[in-house]
């Protein structure tokens, strides 16, 4: 199909089109959000929904997750709770298929007292941090001198977390609190993980509403290729919008890296780059920041068509509570 029709379906699919009304009925209708610890600006989770709702409280989404238990958190995502039977069939899945599961294998043989221990703390005290739990284990983790440090416990957890017998069930001082997840996740039905693979990737198919295969664009046949309004936004470089870089350079023309890992005397443009979108188009790009102490909005550079940012910028500001914008990087248009 042609890109300016897969432009639209894309934009309206991802609900950038101005159609987005709240935190749940969105999150659905993506299916996921990525959650990261950058926050150049602001976290990816909560600057996705800002770029497709506008200014809005960010206390909602965490009221979702750990009150209404309408979302629920694994593995670095968000999701909705009516996917967790799809979810639960990946946490079930057999691993022993790649080098990093065969290790977690390992592990956990290794390390059955502490597991024991563990898992019967949790049960008798939780929901704990992981700096509440004594680290009874041993050093059988290749890297625990490394990412992880020299504690076993954070390892135990993240393991159990993915194979679905400990949940992330709040957080405390930014940090997450675990609990059994048979006491918080709900009773589902069971499915087969390839009927849980394909429910995912007809909802992932019909999040982006355009996937490219072999330099194809295919369109979901349920979204619609009429106009969308010229609404702007500011994209997180984590927004399923510009995820993949090669259907986002077929789309929209449009050629997109983050920076952030780029010695930056190699960076084309910065840091932390935002891409803008106007439209069904992505016009330009910006690299503001945000600094909490001070409550500032920098703009420290922009690229292409600027017409549109100070909109942005001030829908931006009025989201993260900043009380001064400085917009000097216009200047770099």
């Amino acid at each position: 199909m042609i890109a300016e029709e897969a432009r639209r379906i894309a934009v309206r699919a991802q609900l950038l089109d101005g159609s987005a009304r709240n935190v749940l009925d969105t999150v659905r209708t993506l299916g996921f959000l990525q959650i990261d610890t950058v926050a150049t600006v602001a976290p990816p989770q909560y600057l996705v929904l800002w770029s497709r709702l506008g200014p809005y409280d960010t206390a909602e989404l965490d009221r979702l997750l750990w009150q209404e238990r309408k979302l629920f958190e694994w593995n670095a995502h968000i999701w909705p709770i009516e996917d967790l039977p799809f979810v639960q069939a990946r946490m079930r899945r057999r691993r022993n298929k790649y080098t990093w599961e065969l290790r977690g294998n390992e592990f956990l043989k290794a390390n059955v007292r502490a597991r024991r221990y563990l898992l019967r703390e949790l049960e008798r005290r939780g929901p704990l941090l992981s700096r509440e739990l004594d680290d009874r284990g041993v050093a059988a983790w290749g890297d625990t001198d490394g990412w992880w440090g020299s504690r076993t416990v954070p390892v135990m957890l993240e393991i159990l977390h993915g194979r679905g017998v400990v949940a992330v069930v709040g957080r405390r001082d930014g940090q997450r609190l675990w609990d059994l997840a048979e006491r918080w996740y709900p009773p589902t039905e069971k499915v087969s993980l390839r009927e849980a693979e394909n429910a995912l990737a007809e909802k992932r198919f019909r999040a982006a509403g355009v996937r490219l295969e072999k330099g194809e664009l295919i369109a979901h046949p349920d979204i619609s290729d009429e106009a969308v309004s010229d609404r702007v936004a500011l994209l997180s470089p984590f927004d399923r919008l510009i995820y993949d870089r090669d259907r986002t350079e077929a789309l929209f023309g449009f050629n997109y890296r983050l920076e952030m890992f780029v010695p930056k005397a190699k960076r084309e443009y910065g840091y932390y780059v935002l891409p803008l979108l106007v439209g069904d188009r992505l016009v330009g790009r910006a690299e503001p920041r945000f600094d909490r102490k001070t409550k500032t909005l920098e703009l420290l550079g922009a690229w292409g068509d600027t017409s549109r940012l100070e909109e942005a910028l001030a829908s931006l500001s009025e989201f993260l509570g900043a009380e001064r914008v400085q917009a000097s990087g216009l200047a770099a248009s």
